[in-house]
């Protein structure tokens, strides 16, 4: 890490840890590196299960984090061990909020072990609370719509119901839309006819249940988004009575 973002990301931990400002913590920081009899005391380890020792200003933490985030404090500690005040606080301290969304999410992944899903889950999340996207939005400035949904099928029935063209006309009704990858059973990445990006990840929830995540992605507008999702509720639905006709 290059030597000024290391300093960068021991002045936000002593801003977090004492409550100093920027400029008092740097100074203090800089007076320790240039004294080599005391060294310099790098921040200590935090954990899935220890960010509770780190504390919230006042003011953030009377912000309701959950709203901000999009997902209830309850879901996010069922998945993660930790609720969204606990998450902000592990990641502030880190100096999360100057890294790209890569960075931050492969922090949450390796530092604290979360899985992939869960750890882009909480990245969203805390970018939301830190206002650096608003719901539906991504860094570089898109929007996206995301909608999910159970199904009780087997995850390979699902996955040809998408896969499959002429299954797919059957509920879809969407023509000119191009299949850019394909992994059996896994994911889809599908170009829209209008250019936007369609991607889909399939979960098998036991024999015979399944689940599909479906986000459309590079979408110009909140508006759009919001459009979308609706459209994606209407399609998964309409996914559901197909399979239940082809079951019967």
């Amino acid at each position: 890490m290059p030597v000024e973002k290391d300093l960068k990301r021991r002045i936000r931990a002593r801003m977090a840890k004492t409550g100093e400002s920027y400029t008092a913590a740097r100074a203090r920081l800089v007076a320790k590196r240039t004294t080599p009899a005391e060294g310099v005391e790098a921040p200590p380890a935090v954990t899935a299960a220890e960010p509770e020792r780190l504390a919230l200003p006042p003011a953030a933490a009377a912000v309701d984090l959950a709203a901000l985030a999009g997902m209830s404090d309850a879901a996010i500690r069922a998945k993660t061990g930790c609720d969204w005040r606990r998450w902000v606080e592990a990641l502030d301290y880190a100096g999360a909020a100057d890294w790209s969304h890569r960075a931050i999410a492969q922090h949450v992944h390796q530092a604290f072990g979360i899985g992939d899903w869960w750890a882009q889950t909480v990245t969203v999340g805390y970018e939301r609370i830190k206002g650096l996207r608003e719901t539906g939005q991504r860094r570089s400035g898109d929007y996206e719509a995301s909608k999910s949904r159970t199904f009780g099928v087997p995850v390979a029935e699902l996955y040809r119901a998408w896969s499959d063209g002429r299954r797919r006309k059957r509920w879809l009704l969407e023509a000119g839309l191009k299949i850019r990858t394909a992994t059996p059973d896994r994911s889809l990445r599908i170009t829209w006819p209008d250019g936007t990006s369609v991607e889909l990840w399939f979960t098998p929830k036991g024999e015979a249940k399944s689940a599909v995540q479906v986000q459309h992605r590079k979408l110009g507008s909140r508006e759009d988004a919001l459009r979308r999702k609706a459209y994606w509720a209407e399609r998964l639905a309409a996914l559901a009575a197909h399979l239940a006709g082809t079951a019967k």
